[in-house]
């Protein structure tokens, strides 16, 4: 596929006929690479199935099928839950991951039989010719075959900042972005041969980006590891060494490891985010790094454009304003409009107000980019002609003064100006003579308040980041209420220093004439003083800042660069989707600490209560059936519920310390109280198989009823349904206890009344003592 292959003779305006794209597709010489953003069925079905947590399981249940005591096999009923649970929510996830980035793929356009036609990107085939134009990703590579003031920016391949002008033969490479002008070049190299694709091999196979959450999981749960190691051995030496039958030491055994794994931690956190990113493609917004929902709980400022999120993308022409008597404007915004092949929105709006191309012959363009601020064209005796910001055409005066009054009426101005010089000279136009302001009127999104409104509420500042005017980008955001806003800050005087940089944003809210590199700049001071950023944007001249941002967020509309770049896309182009979007991600991980706390919890007094068995000597109080029970109804059903519901607390780091700072205390005193009711009524080696029974049945009691209430502080601050939550699983714990045949069937034995007060007592000091850790907690962190 490189660049001597002997069919590359192409006719550069024609493009490629359907006949050699069909031949080309035969042969292979198609832009469909292997790396991939989502795992495929079979790996996703490998990846739930095959866990460590179920070969543990599996083994255990093995044992306990060999005893013949069935019903307590019950607990490997969760090898087929969690397997399924997780299989089937990424699966979903999966398919609205992959249908929603197929309705938000970037198409090239191609040259085929001499029309211009848009295809995916897979359908390049080696030696189309693509047309590019400002916005655009380029997605193979290949030479230039024609430019017109053609600028790409390579940064994200190079580290480069500055934009690379090209000129036809020069190599264009996949990964970088059009950011000015226009042209064509030929696919050269496809598929895996081009150069992102090269290092999408390397960098960008499926993989769970580091976060703090997976960080911080994977540290407790190898932390478990190495505690189970020692309370396992001990376990199994103190079940099997003593006076016990068989069956029953194997039971015991098998009843102290089951609890000690956290087998629904993993799960939970995976099901909790596959959701998130379910309920996120239903408001059409495509999440295309899954650790991006975690960042999203994690926001506290979110910097957005003007154009695009506070206002519509499409303008209106409100009026002209000549400044040169005698000479009309009409005529050169029309020929301007006419003269680019992709105009921007400003440019469309002065096409639909002056339809008729004069017919005026360019000589030379000078396309707009973000860093210039305007955009012209030569015509030949008809002039050298520019458009743009006023601040930046004209020099500081009683018009520019007027721009400025116009301006802070929310009205986006710009300047039509005679040059004296070509557009492109290599000294710039030279100086400009004003001819006309023009006014374009630019649509408040309706919903754009209420955004503002939410965000301002959930303790998130907005930060207004634009390439327009100060004033005119402080009038919009005024009108929105804004705070801040009625002292908008011209970029050109921020200082460069990043402490100093960082000091001015945190004090304003509006920015306006911001260029790209302030752009990306802001981001980092920012970040700099630890916050976590959201940067909104749609047009090519907000790729670097989204790169940077911890979250980047594209509109579906705005460029292919920006989408391509972005951790999550907008494809319903809704500003008002984003407070949506933030909430889901707190939803989803505050949750996820809540249901996280519990199965440590569990694990905590599970060894805790292993190690006090082993050392002293006495077979293990439970069976696995009575241990499946505890876990089914004080932690399993409920965090399942948990990890759905809603909860829009921004998350905060430091994950591991305050779930640790919940589990252990709650762990210990759970452990302590229990082993200290079991041995109050356990009759040593004279005990008999029904006193066994009921020396376990109190022990259960105990247990069940500190974790529930432990269950009861996990889930505050209560709602009716947390209430009804909690209510249901503590009458089906009682009913358990009470019901005759639940008795029977997990061989339960409350009959004893001494030994229920007991339990009940050790229980109330339990409940006591971890709710004294909890409010010790709060305090801690506060």
């Amino acid at each position: 596929m490189g660049v001597d292959h002997p069919a590359l003779v192409v006719d550069d305006v024609r493009g490629l006929t359907a006949g050699e794209v069909a031949r080309r597709a035969a042969a292979g010489e198609t832009n469909a690479a292997t790396t991939r953003t989502s795992r495929t069925t079979g790996e996703i079905i490998r990846a739930n199935v095959f866990t460590r947590i179920n070969a543990i399981y599996g083994v255990l249940f093995v044992i306990i099928l060999s005893t013949g005591y069935l019903i307590d096999a019950l607990f490997g009923g969760l090898i087929i839950v969690n397997s399924a649970v997780g299989i089937v929510q990424e699966l979903r996830a999966k398919r609205t991951l992959e249908r929603l980035a197929i309705v938000g793929q970037a198409k090239p356009t191609v040259r085929r039989d001499g029309r211009s036609v848009e295809i995916p990107p897979e359908e390049v085939v080696l030696g189309d010719v693509i047309e590019l134009g400002t916005g655009d990703k380029i997605v193979v590579d290949g030479p230039a075959l024609s430019t017109d003031a053609l600028e790409i920016d390579e940064s994200l391949l190079t580290g480069e900042s500055d934009p690379v002008v090209k000129q036809p033969g020069d190599p264009v490479l996949s990964g970088s972005f059009v950011v000015a002008g226009s042209g064509a070049y030929r696919a050269d190299k496809v598929g895996k041969e081009a150069y992102a694709a090269k290092l999408a091999a390397e960098a960008s196979k499926f993989t769970l980006v580091k976060s703090e959450l997976r960080t911080g999981i994977d540290k407790i749960l190898k932390v478990i590891t190495y505690l189970l190691i020692p309370a396992g051995a001990l376990t199994v030496y103190n079940q099997l060494a003593g006076d016990q039958a068989l069956p029953d030491a194997l039971r015991g055994m098998v009843a102290a490891l089951v609890p000690m794994v956290p087998e629904g931690l993993v799960l939970m956190t995976s099901v909790a985010l596959a959701v998130g990113v379910i309920r996120l493609g239903k408001r059409q917004c495509l999440v295309q790094e899954l650790p991006a929902i975690e960042g999203l709980a994690r926001v506290d400022v979110v910097c957005a454009d003007k154009t695009g999120t506070l206002t519509e993308n499409a303008m209106r022409l409100a009026e002209v304003r000549e400044l040169a008597p005698g000479v009309a404007a009409g005529p050169a915004l029309a020929a301007l409009a006419a003269a680019d092949p992709r105009p921007n929105a400003s440019l469309q709006a002065i096409g639909e107000a002056y339809g008729d191309d004069p017919g005026w012959r360019v000589s030379t363009t000078m396309p707009f980019s973000s860093a210039r601020k305007w955009s012209g064209a030569s015509f030949g005796g008809h002039g050298h002609w520019v458009l743009g910001a006023p601040d930046v055409l004209l020099p500081a005066g009683e018009q520019r003064a007027e721009a400025e009054r116009i301006g802070a009426r929310g009205l986006r101005v710009l300047l039509l100006g005679r040059a004296e010089r070509v557009v492109d000279a290599a000294d710039g136009p030279g100086r400009i003579e004003p001819i006309a302001l023009v006014l374009l009127e630019q649509k408040v999104r309706e919903d754009a308040k209420d955004t503002l409104d939410y965000f301002a509420h959930q303790d998130v500042k907005v930060k207004v980041i634009s390439g327009d005017n100060a004033v005119s980008v402080g009038a919009v955001a005024a009108s929105l209420d804004l705070p801040g806003a009625e002292h908008p800050v011209d970029a050109r005087d921020l200082p460069e220093d990043q402490e100093s940089l960082a000091s001015t944003l945190e004090d304003r809210a509006v920015f306006g004439r911001v260029s790209p590199a302030q752009k990306r700049a802001m981001v980092g001071a920012l970040q700099a003083r630890g916050h976590t950023v959201a940067m909104t944007g749609d047009g090519v001249n907000d790729v670097l800042a989204l790169k940077d941002a911890d979250i980047g967020v594209a509109m579906g509309a705005g460029s292919p660069a920006t989408r391509a770049v972005a951790q999550i896309v907008l494809l319903d182009n809704k500003f008002a989707t984003l407070p949506h979007v933030v909430a889901e991600g707190r939803r989803v991980i505050g949750n996820i600490e809540r249901v996280s706390n519990l199965f440590l919890v569990k694990t905590v007094y599970s060894v805790l209560l292993a190690l006090m068995v082993g050392v002293a000597g006495v077979p293990f109080p439970f069976l696995p059936r009575h241990v499946s029970i505890a876990a089914w109804f004080t932690i399993g059903i409920p965090a399942f519920v948990l990890s759905l519901a809603p909860n829009n607390e921004r998350a905060r780091s430091g994950f591991v310390g305050r779930v640790l700072r919940m589990a252990i205390p709650a762990g210990v005193v759970i452990a302590v109280a229990t082993f200290v009711s079991y041995l109050l009524v356990y009759q040593g080696t004279a005990a008999t198989d029904l006193d066994k029974t009921q020396a376990g049945t109190t022990a259960l009691i105990t247990l069940m009823t500190i974790a529930l209430w432990v269950l009861g502080i996990v889930a505050r601050p209560y709602a009716l349904w947390k209430v009804g939550l909690i209510t249901g699983m503590t009458i089906v714990t009682a009913l358990l206890f009470l019901v005759p045949l639940t008795q029977r069937f997990f061989e339960l034995d409350p009959s004893v009344a001494s030994y229920t007060l007991s339990a009940f007592a050790c229980a109330a000091v339990g409940i006591v003592l971890v709710e004294a850790a909890w409010w010790l907690g709060r305090r801690f962190r506060t």
